[in-house]
């Protein structure tokens, strides 16, 4: 394992890069295109986090923010891969999905506070004390059970089944939609923005509760963060059409497995459930830029256009 006071020294010994991002790309079923998209945009921003790394002492953890469909989980799992197979280094990815409130705690969330909290996703539907506690233990020597969500139960797995990891790991890559997206001014919450806020939030307690969570228990999370990645889409107006596609291609990949299309969401029950999502991405998509270290501005296509 290389530690990071040796990293300075093998930065540049990246042999048969290409073939390993080659098998990456065969592995996750990625265009052949995307060969050319890490050797232009990533492999240079891994070079940069190197160095980064080289002069950080303890475990580093790099942030990759970006909406639904923006390529957060293949990036995340890209860089594991080649800073593992560059330079050997102990690397592990998270999503703040894992970190879901259970379907339990979120049915008493709905039944206490707002019946919108029984939905996961929005701030005040992670255990954020969890998620730190979970970054710390594999910045420490010892096992460290990791947590993960079931999405086709809605709730977590038993711990027994969560995976083992020794810490302490090198780096942590932890992915998520709302990732480092600050609070809104007060002012911002009175309107509701869709059909989701005006007729199931008209007095605003659902979207006043997601912010005061950002405000009160998101942020000190956050600055767990040591550098931020941010995949910055053209609008709003592409999540509904990129989650669509994500949801097709769930639907081709279980078409021939009993009961699969119970777990497919048809295009209303879609459009409802974006509506969650869609204040914190709009003011995300507004305010991020200027907090992270690097910003990838992707097209409507889901490509990198430019790096701002």
């Amino acid at each position: 394992m290389a530690r990071n006071g040796s990293i300075s020294k093998v930065i540049h010994m990246t042999p048969d890069l290409a073939s390993l991002v080659k098998t990456f790309i065969e592995q996750e079923q990625l265009p052949d295109s995307y060969l050319e998209t890490v050797q232009q945009w990533f492999e240079p921003m891994v070079e940069e986090l190197l160095v980064r790394i080289s002069a950080h002492e303890g475990t580093y953890v790099v942030g990759i923010s970006g909406c639904q469909g923006s390529g957060k989980s293949t990036l995340a799992a890209l860089l594991v891969k080649m800073l593992n197979g560059m330079l050997g280094l102990r690397c592990i990815n998270l999503s703040i999905d894992d970190f879901y409130l259970t379907h339990l705690e979120r049915q008493n969330l709905a039944r206490e506070v707002h019946t919108l909290l029984a939905t996961r996703g929005v701030p005040g539907t992670h255990d954020v004390t969890l998620a730190m506690n979970t970054i710390r233990q594999l910045s420490e020597s010892g096992q460290v059970a990791v947590p993960r969500f079931n999405k086709a139960i809605d709730d977590r797995y038993p711990e027994q089944d969560w995976p083992q990891l020794s810490g302490p790991v090198d780096v942590i890559v932890l992915e998520g939609w709302c990732l480092s997206i600050g609070p809104q001014n007060e002012a911002e919450l009175e309107e509701g923005i869709n059909a989701l806020e005006q007729n199931e939030d008209a007095d605003g307690a659902w979207r006043r509760y997601v912010n005061a969570a950002i405000r009160n228990d998101y942020l000190d999370f956050y600055g767990m963060v040591d550098y931020l990645v941010m995949l910055k889409a053209p609008g709003f107006d592409k999540v509904y059409e990129w989650r669509q596609n994500q949801e097709d291609k769930l639907a081709a990949a279980q078409s021939d497995a009993a009961g699969a299309y119970n777990r497919i969401m048809s295009p209303e029950e879609l459009q409802r459930f974006i509506q969650h999502y869609e204040r914190v991405t709009r003011h995300g998509l507004q305010t991020l830029p200027e907090k992270a270290d690097v910003v990838f501005q992707l097209t409507d296509r889901q490509t990198i256009e430019t790096r701002l």
